[in-house]
């Protein structure tokens, strides 16, 4: 899961958004650095990427890729989770908007970035501002993420010809997210994450 999955499964399980948001940002314990609630967010992010990451699905969505993008087919998917969310956003959650949900969520972020990790703050400078969410929504802007994140981290340079796999398989991950996000929706809910 990336950004915007983790603030929707947080949302309905009633954890902290700030928490879930910088959660990669954050190594260690969490409970050893910040507040409980910050901390359980954290702590929720990361067992949501486990439990993500081990699911039928998710494994055969990873089967996908070829093997000179295999190694880092799991940080695509996560983007790639993220664009069906988005895309999709009306169907999983007709009653608010996603720019009304983003905008809720950065009015809760926002105010607890001066004591966050700064890396955490310099992505927050563009992640709203140039509606990165709502972005993904379109297939071709996740060209533009992945390969945003392969120039800035050389050694996963495979992540833009991820795209192609993205592109290629494009249905099939599209069946994938059907399969596998509403019931992380509904454990969310009912606090089994």
């Amino acid at each position: 899961m990336n950004f915007l999955a983790h603030l929707h499964l947080a949302s309905l399980a009633n954890s902290s958004l700030p928490g879930n948001l910088m959660a990669d940002f954050v190594r260690g314990n969490p409970r050893e650095v910040w507040p409980e609630d910050i901390a359980a967010g954290i702590l929720l992010h990361r067992r949501i990427d486990v439990m993500t990451d081990s699911l039928p699905e998710v494994r055969a969505a990873r089967a996908l890729f070829r093997a000179e993008t295999y190694r880092v087919a799991p940080i695509t998917l996560d983007v790639v989770w993220d664009h069906f969310l988005s895309l999709n956003w009306d169907k999983i959650h007709p009653t608010k908007s996603l720019p009304a949900f983003l905008a809720d969520c950065r009015k809760v972020i926002e105010p607890t970035l001066p004591v966050t990790p700064a890396r955490f703050q310099n992505l927050n400078r563009y992640l709203w501002r140039e509606r990165w969410m709502e972005k993904y929504a379109e297939a071709s802007w996740l060209q533009n993420v992945l390969s945003g994140m392969a120039s800035r981290r050389p050694r996963l340079a495979a992540l833009t010809d991820s795209y192609q796999d993205f592109i290629t398989h494009y249905q099939q991950f599209h069946t994938f997210f059907w399969q596998f996000y509403p019931g992380m929706m509904e454990k969310a809910a009912l606090q089994r994450l």
